[in-house]
């Protein structure tokens, strides 16, 4: 019957992909940290709670992704901020995000603007290339029948972007024996890099409807048959709460153009490279001095 459904929404899809289409897609961003594994098992419930509410606002975010046939643009949606709060934690948690994305599925293009500690790059790159298995569930996602499609994406080594707590079981299986135990206090110049780990791919669930006939979604993802309603990466969770359609008021989709042009190899190899600079300093107490600086 699910299948019957799934066919019956594609042929219509067909007729109306013909017509031109526009809307707005807003989605709600959740990511969950398992504090355990970044020390938390030393805290107390009530630390952990008080940390978690500090970074709702990094964790929790609406994006707007305003669509049509072919093209995209998906951004950050703009709030004023109630304070300053952890103005410095949150600088340099900006400078790992994704920044607006630019997306024309007809010409395989990709374009982020992306500010990195200071300076402003557009990467230029293909759409994410993916081999989407259209499973046998679907679900309701408000008055949409969403299908589930999988796929498996291949990590950059160099890609920050996508680091992960290093599971504790793993780290104690690799000590060697006799090998003393680090003590449970941590000395102020532990790198906090070493408790993170960059994974070698990781499974991508999309829920996509083909009432909406475009192969696009948020963030960079696209190339199923109806456009992505929920999306999940790891653990953070990418729902989409409103659509408008053929909205009067809407952003005009243009390519982006900010910042130095780089493809997403050369930008994760810059990453790498500052936050490998970054890791010496911490090293070294900070004793070293100099700020970070880029070249050109």
């Amino acid at each position: 019957m699910k299948v019957f459904i799934f066919l019956a929404l594609v042929c219509c899809s067909i007729t109306t992909f013909a017509q031109n289409i526009s809307g707005q897609a807003y989605y709600e961003s959740k990511t969950t940290i398992d504090m355990d594994n970044f020390g938390g098992r030393e805290m107390s419930e009530d630390i952990k709670k008080q940390i978690a509410e500090r970074m709702r606002s990094m964790l929790e975010k609406t994006y707007i992704l305003t669509f049509n046939n072919t093209e995209s643009i998906y951004k950050e949606e703009e709030k004023l901020e109630a304070g300053a709060g952890n103005a410095g934690f949150g600088m340099m948690m900006s400078s790992f995000s994704a920044g607006p994305q630019y997306k024309n599925i007809e010409k395989n293009l990709l374009l982020e603007e992306r500010e990195f500690f200071g300076k402003q790059f557009l990467i230029k790159d293909s759409l994410t290339s993916l081999e989407w298995t259209v499973e046998k569930e679907s679900k309701q996602i408000g008055q949409y029948i969403a299908f589930k499609a999988t796929a498996i994406k291949k990590i950059d080594p160099n890609d920050i972007s996508m680091a992960r707590p290093r599971k504790r079981d793993r780290e104690a299986n690799e000590k060697k024996e006799g090998e003393a135990l680090k003590d449970s206090t941590k000395t102020e110049n532990e790198d906090p890099w070493e408790q993170v780990e960059i994974p070698k791919e990781v499974i991508i669930t999309a829920w996509f409807t083909p009432q909406i006939p475009v192969g696009n979604g948020p963030a960079e993802y696209a190339g199923l048959p109806g456009l992505i309603l929920e999306l999940n990466v790891y653990r953070t969770t990418l729902l989409c709460s409103k659509i408008v359609m053929n909205p009067k008021a809407a952003e005009v989709i243009e390519p982006l153009t900010k910042g130095k042009e780089v493809t997403r190899a050369e930008f994760n190899q810059i990453v790498k490279e500052k936050t490998d600079e970054m890791r010496e300093n911490f090293r070294g107490g900070g004793r070293r001095g100099g700020g970070m600086r880029f070249g050109g």
